[in-house]
């Protein structure tokens, strides 16, 4: 076993943004730290190939924990009460591929930290490995500041049973795009408990309506439930770690393409392009002027070291492709729909 390294989840759908996030590692975090591709699902033949040619990342191969992560997530999407309600499934998340993330439990790395595919990381993970040494799970995000309808936790309902409080419901909401933690939590005995709370004790209806298929959702019954010691550090005591992340919503300023929290200039540990789909950064990546913001960040990590390929000038999509895009939108809507 290996002492640090870091996870990721991909595959070929995603090969623009998985190239963009390994150079993003090897400039900004340690080029010789060791990272795991977990796949995404059977489409890997180009993550395959740029594997090779990397010989600090490997790939996830314990198909048996990744079967096992699919089984847990189906089970307790088909437990929660919101489900059962509508009868519902949701082709593209309820199939646990998402969830195959936390097979980074059962992988080689003592500790480690998982980085979402849409993201870029910004600065070494030593802080991260250092609180790793006080708690169980570390995280950095606003999840906390969720009003209740949104949050990924039922709060009233939970703190209806005593099991806990509100204040220590609310204080370890979290995501699920950016983690650290250690090998061997959430073994077969610990999610074999979890599961019978889950599935004989009602629990499944502690994890919020709106998302009873997100593997965030999921990650924070487990993680609430598991009892263990976390830290985000967002809500850390030093103001000087407190910083934005996401693309979409918050404020950087890039300094020798590294992005900072406009507010202090505090330097922040990845940007999360939560928000922009696969197919937004694979037309960027063809020249395509995009609505994805920082896009300039992302297309440095992206053609890093494959330069004569980088887009050298940005154009808008014209009125064809944007009517036509519109219609198959509009198509498949109508399609899922009926």
């Amino acid at each position: 076993m290996q002492s640090y390294g870091i996870y990721t989840l991909a595959n070929d759908i995603v090969f623009d943004q998985l190239v963009a996030l390994l150079n993003s590692i090897d400039v900004n975090v340690d080029k010789k730290l060791s990272v795991c591709i977990i796949p995404f699902d059977h489409r890997i033949e180009r993550v395959k190939q740029e594997i090779e040619t990397r010989p600090n990342v490997t790939l996830f191969e314990n198909h048996a924990s990744i079967e096992r992560w699919e089984s847990f997530a189906q089970r307790f999407v088909s437990s929660h009460p919101e489900a059962q309600r509508t009868n519902q499934q949701h082709p593209r998340w309820c199939m646990g591929k998402l969830h195959r993330k936390f097979a980074a439990f059962d992988g080689p790395f003592d500790r480690f930290v998982f980085f979402d595919g849409d993201s870029l990381a910004m600065k070494p993970l030593t802080a991260i490995f250092k609180k790793l040494e006080e708690v169980d799970f570390v995280f950095d995000d606003w999840e906390h500041a969720k009003p209740d309808t949104h949050a990924a936790l039922d709060i009233s309902l939970i703190s209806s049973t005593n099991a806990f409080t509100e204040f220590e419901i609310r204080s370890q909401l979290h995501c699920s795009s950016f983690w650290g933690s250690k090998r061997g939590i959430f073994g077969i005995e610990e999610l074999s408990v979890l599961e019978e709370k889950i599935l004989h004790h009602s629990e499944a209806a502690w994890v919020n309506g709106q998302g009873w298929w997100d593997d965030a959702f999921l990650f924070n019954y487990m993680t609430l439930r598991s009892g263990r010691p976390s830290f985000n550090f967002s809500l850390s005591p030093n103001g000087d770690e407190r910083t934005g992340n996401c693309a979409n919503a918050d404020p950087f300023v890039s300094i020798d393409q590294v992005l900072h929290n406009q507010d202090g200039l505090k330097p922040i540990h990845r940007i999360h392009y939560m928000g922009y789909s696969s197919t937004d950064f694979a037309r960027l990546c063809r020249g395509e002027d995009t609505n994805i913001r920082y896009k300039d960040t992302f297309l440095h990590y992206r053609f890093l070291h494959e330069p004569t390929h980088k887009p050298t000038k940005l154009k808008p999509p014209s009125l064809f492709k944007r009517s036509n895009r519109f219609i198959q939108k509009a198509t498949r809507k109508i399609a899922f729909q009926s």
